[in-house]
């Protein structure tokens, strides 16, 4: 998304991801660059919603012109001006409205294309046909005070910053349900000429507490960094017995990670393609094995520019058809998504596609204080590709999050999969990415994900239908690849 959040997660638009980092996928990418993330702003994975995918269910500004006018979102906090000129987003709330500076181009990755809502004055923006659906109504003009020019103080931005949060977070009953009570105790300490540095570090140690993945603050040369839970957790213990940096000894684990799948369960047979985010091959007679690092970064994008969701797809769909055709007589397929950072959810439900031999519905989502916008609804159709659908064994740990963990979500609604390893992170929504006034960036959860039951698993994480344990405290150099040794002896058939 923007630029990667040490320990556990990565940037935060699914932009291109550093590896040792977790991905998030963010909404809306404000400053113009994750959790590392993809814009050169958002990282690793929304990267560039494309707007090359229009079909002729969305209409766009050149065949009319109905969508002309000022627009408020139901639910995200927006307020969209579209012109014949081009796009202007505010950000609203309760504390204040305020210029959003994200660019038309930028915008119209959000906001593209447009289809009639249920009356003549709601209408559905979108990025991409089948990516997520904004709710606008319109109104008559831009609220009074929105672009009236205005230097906001410390107060004021704690007010912002507080109104975001209320307004939009989804997951306080699940991560702390007393957070706004203990954020509000913090409002005294508050002046309205209080350094940037001291409100910086308020704001963090606020955030700190809520311990999610997709939860951020950025500004100039300031960072907030969420606390490394689990095998994060367990890495930093490591780089402070070595007395190494940390992110030394997560790129070497890394590496241990690779080397492992590449000679231990692959047997010094496998592949490593699609930008280094793939790993395939057969890690036991007739039992396939596919590794996705990532749900983007396929593409190895120019300096300053962030691959499409279209050329991420181009780009990972031949190495899919390559894998798949290679395991069309295998007796079951291992998907190895215990260390993926995130992306695109579009690149999780193409892979998910490839293993569904009859639609299904696969999971649902709803935007906080989204009013009367019923979820949106996403079914895996049979793919075209070269497929399987056999058994299947999808591997998670505590590292998967964000949109690997969507794939997760889809794939358990198929009845050939089986859910193996540990519980994936928990961190499911979208990033919602807000400006402050100031200038900082804010990105938090503001979507609900549910499952085919309707069940939410924000914050506990998706539980294993097979336990097995991933990355073992003792070894975590090498406990995955013995793991996913054992597993692939234990899917080959016993001799007659």
């Amino acid at each position: 998304m923007m630029s990667p959040i040490s320990g556990q997660a990565l940037p935060t638009a699914r932009e291109v991801y550093s590896p040792p980092l977790a991905a998030p996928r963010p909404t809306h990418d404000v400053v113009s660059s994750g959790g590392g993330s993809w814009r050169k702003g958002v990282l690793l994975v929304l990267a560039g919603l494309l707007t090359a995918c229009a079909t002729p269910h969305g209409t766009s500004k050149a065949s009319t012109r109905d969508e002309d006018g000022v627009w408020r979102s139901r639910g995200y906090g927006w307020l969209l001006s579209v012109t014949p000129e081009g796009m202007r987003l505010h950000q609203e709330t309760a504390a204040g409205c305020y210029a959003d500076p994200s660019s038309t181009a930028e915008l119209k990755e959000m906001f593209g294309l447009q289809e009639p809502g249920p009356s003549a004055d709601v209408r559905d923006f979108f990025g991409a046909p089948g990516e997520t659906r904004y709710r606008f109504d319109r109104l008559s003009a831009l609220p009074a005070g929105c672009d009236t020019p205005r230097t906001w103080n410390a107060l004021e931005l704690f007010d912002v910053f507080r109104a975001t949060f209320a307004e939009h977070y989804a997951a306080f009953p699940q991560r702390a349900p007393d957070w706004l009570a203990r954020l509000d105790a913090q409002r005294s300490r508050v002046t309205p000429d209080m350094d940037g540095r001291a409100l910086f570090t308020l704001f963090a140690d606020a955030l700190r507490s809520l311990n999610d993945a997709h939860v951020g603050l950025m500004a100039d040369t300031l960072t907030y960094e969420p606390r490394p839970t689990g095998t994060f957790e367990l890495l930093e213990q490591a780089s402070r017995a070595m007395q190494r940096p940390v992110r030394d000894v997560q790129r070497e684990w890394m590496r241990a990670y690779r080397d492992g799948i590449l000679q231990t369960v692959l047997r010094g047979e496998g592949h490593h393609v699609g930008n280094q985010r793939v790993l395939w091959g057969f890690a036991a007679p007739r039992v396939g094995y596919l590794n996705l690092l990532t749900m983007g970064g396929f593409v190895a994008g120019e300096e300053g520019q962030t691959p499409t969701l279209a050329q991420e797809l181009a780009a990972l769909e031949p190495v899919l058809d390559e894998a798949l055709t290679a395991f069309a007589g295998a007796d079951a397929v291992i998907l190895d998504v215990s260390n993926n950072r995130g992306g695109h959810d579009a690149v999780a439900r193409a892979v998910a596609e490839r293993f569904t031999a009859r639609p299904r519905r696969a999971y649902s989502k709803w935007a906080t204080g989204a009013k009367d916008v019923p979820p949106q609804e996403f079914t895996l159709q049979p793919s075209p590709r070269p497929a399987f659908h056999g058994p299947v064994y999808v591997v998670t740990s505590d590292v998967t999050v964000s949109a690997g963990e969507v794939l997760t979500l889809a794939l358990r609604a198929l009845p050939n999969v089986t859910h193996v390893g540990t519980a994936t992170r928990g961190a499911f929504s979208d990033m919602l990415m807000k400006p402050l006034p100031n200038g900082w960036t804010v990105h938090l959860s503001n979507e609900h994900y549910a499952d085919a039951r309707g069940q939410d698993h924000e914050a506990r994480g998706l539980p294993p239908q097979r336990p097995l344990e991933i990355f073992k405290s003792e070894d975590l150099w090498h406990s995955h690849a013995q793991a996913l040794r054992a597993l692939a002896d234990s899917l080959v058939p016993p001799r007659p």
